[in-house]
């Protein structure tokens, strides 16, 4: 394996690893509050909170990284699909969660508490190791200004 390929798997990989720590860490604490609280419904539902938050972002870093080497327009392109697709998704099992499953199984504040702190561990993780990474962007070469030369002599 190449430096190039390491180096790309390397940026993903402490990604997911700085966004997964935090995450299971609030995950395991979601599920013994809400199990000690609610009973096995609040389980239930930080449960499904963890599932639908992990698999949401992780179709994020997925994108992001076979969208590494395609066109800015096809990457913005590929970008809004996913995020519109998996807006849908996600809407759609939570009417199904709703309409089909008792309040008694799930327990709907567990699940929404749940997934907001598992939403704010992950992204927090998340922006921690993407700034671990240390990636700029190139900045353009300083041009001497001539202006400010003539003027100072």
């Amino acid at each position: 394996m190449s430096n190039k390929d390491s180096s790309q798997i390397t940026n993903e990989s402490a990604m997911l690893k700085a966004a997964l720590i935090p995450t299971v860490i609030v995950g395991i604490g979601c599920l013994a509050l809400f199990s000690l609280f609610k009973g096995i419904n609040g389980f239930y539902g930080a449960l499904v909170a963890q599932f639908v938050v992990v698999v949401f972002f992780l179709v994020h870093l997925l994108v992001s990284k076979l969208s590494r080497n395609i066109d800015p327009m096809a990457t913005m392109a590929l970008a809004l699909f996913s995020y519109v697709t998996k807006l849908t998704v996600i809407g759609s099992f939570l009417i199904i969660l709703d309409k089909f499953t008792p309040e008694e199984t799930i327990d709907r504040n567990s699940f929404g508490i749940s997934a907001i702190a598992l939403t704010a561990a992950w992204l927090g993780g998340e922006i921690k190791g993407y700034l671990s990474l240390k990636t700029h962007l190139p900045l353009p070469p300083k041009q001497k200004d001539e202006t400010s030369t003539e003027e100072s002599q």
